[in-house]
């Protein structure tokens, strides 16, 4: 079965380029989407935030003392 005309194939017919022309062409990623999520306060996704807590904490204690 060697149809691929000089092609990127795999051994099972699928043609990479194609795929991969798709892929880009499909939006966001699984990853782009969570770090989408943590920056705009998706639930259970503090672990992908790039926010310092502690900064945070500092400033809201600085803020409003008790």
């Amino acid at each position: 079965m060697d149809n691929n005309n000089g092609g990127n194939f795999t051994s099972a017919g699928t043609d990479i380029d194609e795929v991969k022309r798709k892929n880009a062409e499909s939006g966001l990623s699984y990853n782009e989407i969570k770090a989408v999520l943590a920056k705009t306060g998706g639930l259970g996704t503090a672990m992908y935030s790039d926010t310092n807590s502690e900064e945070v904490k500092s400033k809201n204690q600085k803020q409003f003392p008790n």
